[in-house]
């Protein structure tokens, strides 16, 4: 069996040679043949050059360099691409996730499952990230109906058919058990080790909690309307045309049987605009949904460079 370890890294340079050290030690003490992926995600530093480096010395290393800074998602999209191994295993260049955890996960990658999630059970993160994760992950569970219970952690395995034709944007490889799961493949999760942070400096951020949250209702939204969008789009227009339809029948009403003068209320108004809403939803909904599908087709969000 041939592993591809992807590792996405932005402005990480201190953590580059010790983590592809600690790397390289677990996977020559097991007995498959492997390959390391770097994708240097824009970084500003000194990264891409101590990544070139390791590549020097070292032949299974595969370094990718964005163009600019893309986002984790593209980066992780770009490494499945690449990617040649039977399984991909997925990890961040920040030293917490334990590359030790890794021969585990691939003992539990059995023909039971087809991906593999760790779960951090004793995170060594900041109290502002566990807090706003204990309340996400609830969320997240209960929107997409996966079970796994930490969908944030990068530390994943994959049997290279589940990421066929799985394309990635904005914050959306938090929710990539969640979009295998809906296709039909089962996903495990075992208990891995978590590590503070020794250098460098988090990436994450408040616009990225909101970004996260913003694809898990399109996640939510494909999982549970990609192949009828009509029905979602179809029940707001009707709703808030139905308001319209409402508010007009109204007006009509206190105009013939309450001899109202109209011009001094806002139904009439209120009314024609709910109806015209309503209308617009339905129409633009659709061919929204048609347009990005074909524009996206057969493009890619970023562009890079294979060493």
């Amino acid at each position: 069996m041939k592993l591809s370890i992807i590792l996405p890294t932005y402005n990480e340079s201190a953590n580059m040679v010790p983590l592809y050290s600690e790397l390289k030690s677990v996977l020559d003490s097991m007995k498959h043949t492997y390959e390391i992926i770097f994708i240097d995600d824009g970084s500003t530093d000194g990264t891409f050059k101590q990544i070139m480096q390791i590549k020097k010395k070292d032949k299974s290393v595969v370094a990718l360099r964005f163009r600019r800074n893309f986002g984790q998602s593209s980066a992780w999209e770009a490494g499945f691409t690449e990617a040649t191994g039977d399984v991909v295993v997925v990890m961040d260049s920040d030293l917490q996730n334990d590359p030790h955890d890794i021969p585990l996960m691939l003992e539990a990658l059995t023909d039971k499952y087809d991906a593999i999630s760790g779960w951090r059970t004793a995170r060594r993160d900041s109290l502002s990230k566990k807090f706003f994760s204990a309340l996400a992950n609830p969320l997240r569970r209960w929107m997409t109906g996966e079970k796994i219970h930490d969908s944030g952690c990068s530390l994943k395995v994959y049997k290279k058919e589940c990421l066929e034709d799985l394309r990635l944007f904005g914050e959306m490889h938090r929710y990539i058990t969640a979009l295998l799961t809906w296709k039909g493949f089962n996903v495990g999760e075992i208990k891995v080790n978590h590590r503070a942070r020794k250098h460098g400096k988090t990436k994450y951020s408040m616009s990225r909690l909101f970004k996260g949250f913003m694809d898990l209702i399109l996640v939510w939204f494909w999982q549970k309307y990609s192949n009828r969008p009509i029905h979602v789009f179809g029940f707001l227009g009707l709703s808030v045309g139905f308001l319209g339809f409402v508010s007009g029948l109204f007006s009509i009403y206190l105009k013939i049987f309450q001899d109202v003068d109209l011009s001094n209320t806002f139904l009439p108004t209120v009314a024609i605009f709910l109806v015209l809403i309503g209308l617009n939803l339905i129409v633009s909904g659709i061919i929204a949904d048609i347009c990005v599908k074909n524009y996206y087709k057969d493009k890619t969000l970023y562009s890079y460079k294979r060493y």
